[in-house]
């Protein structure tokens, strides 16, 4: 079924905007804009969801004993960052930046 709405000019501009940051159309923008107001795509629910069905699985507990000697260090992006650029320029023949 097709709706339409009218909005001010400075309005879809930021709709375009923010669209195209998230890289889906208006329409699946405003799709979804419109479930997370009626309550059917709730982030914090789906997370619960998803938590929830991780725990009923019966692999879990094996594979959370297998990663339980894992260092539970916050991953760090900007050390990552600079990892990757200095793999990129020597690949690239480039000197340190």
């Amino acid at each position: 079924m097709a709706v339409s709405v009218r909005m001010d000019p400075l309005m879809e501009k930021e709709l375009e905007l923010a669209a195209k940051r998230k890289g889906v159309t208006k329409s699946q923008f405003i799709i979804e804009a419109v479930e997370r107001a009626l309550g059917r795509k709730d982030p914090y629910a789906l997370l619960m969801q998803a938590k929830a069905e991780v725990d009923a699985d019966p692999r879990h507990e094996a594979v959370r004993q297998a990663f339980a000697e894992e260092p539970q260090e916050p991953y760090d992006t900007e050390k990552s960052r600079a990892a990757l650029i200095a793999k990129l320029r020597e690949k690239h023949g480039l000197g340190p930046g």
